[in-house]
């Protein structure tokens, strides 16, 4: 694996996967393809406390920002990364990121992180769910195959936000994507890496990559 390789080079990394809600398993599979990488599931502070860089999965961003409350996770995770823990989201880990959420619940929580509004199931219902291919700076090796299920999209990002990936014009079936295209569905600022997709559905670990590197030379930048 190409990108294991590469992450090999940098120092090595814990790497905890929020497991509240959500596409946990497939999230930590997929990291655990990666040499000086280890992914242990997160619960409890303690845990929290335990790792250098956290996975938001997949799921359902309300639930996910009530069992946040209910854990004691909420307060000891915003302030994990706002103190620079590397963050990466995807699909409802994005919504948590997101400084604003618009179509969002009165009561739901952020964990902030990323200077964006995000629309919360901009993409419709489960039935609108799509594949496209996308170019993800910083991801080598061609298109990433994206999946979107009530995926949300950024609608605004601000100054220190990088845009790594918009929808295409045409959806992998060919068919025309729409009000989607051109939407922003991929961003990092900083330490903190989140996509509208769900890459841990699909065999492709690049973006997982990615965040591996993001974290292991976050590692090494502290020793």
């Amino acid at each position: 694996m190409a990108e294991a390789d590469e992450v090999a080079g940098t120092g090595s990394a814990v790497i905890g996967v929020l497991a509240l809600q959500g596409d946990v398993r497939e999230h930590l599979a997929a990291l655990g393809g990666f040499p000086g990488v280890r992914a242990v599931p997160v619960r409890r502070p303690a845990e929290l406390a335990a790792v250098d860089a956290i996975v938001l999965p997949g799921g359902e961003s309300t639930t996910m920002s009530r069992l946040l409350v209910t854990f004691d996770l909420l307060e000891p995770l915003r302030a994990r990364i706002a103190d620079g823990m590397p963050a990466y989201g995807s699909c409802a880990g994005m919504i948590l990121l997101a400084d604003e959420v618009l179509d969002g619940r009165p009561d739901q929580q952020q964990l902030g992180g990323l200077d964006v509004v995000v629309r919360r199931n901009a993409f419709g219902r489960q039935v609108d769910s799509f594949e496209t291919d996308l170019a993800v700076d910083g991801v080598e090796g061609g298109p990433v195959r994206a999946v979107f299920i009530r995926a949300p999209w950024v609608e605004k990002a601000g100054a220190d936000v990088e845009v790594l990936a918009t929808v295409p014009a045409l959806t992998a079936a060919g068919r025309d994507a729409g009000e989607a295209a051109g939407r922003v569905v991929a961003v990092r600022q900083g330490g903190v890496l989140a996509t509208a997709f769900h890459p841990e559905l699909t065999g492709d670990l690049r973006v997982h990559g990615l965040f591996c590197r993001m974290a292991r030379e976050a590692v090494a930048g502290r020793r």
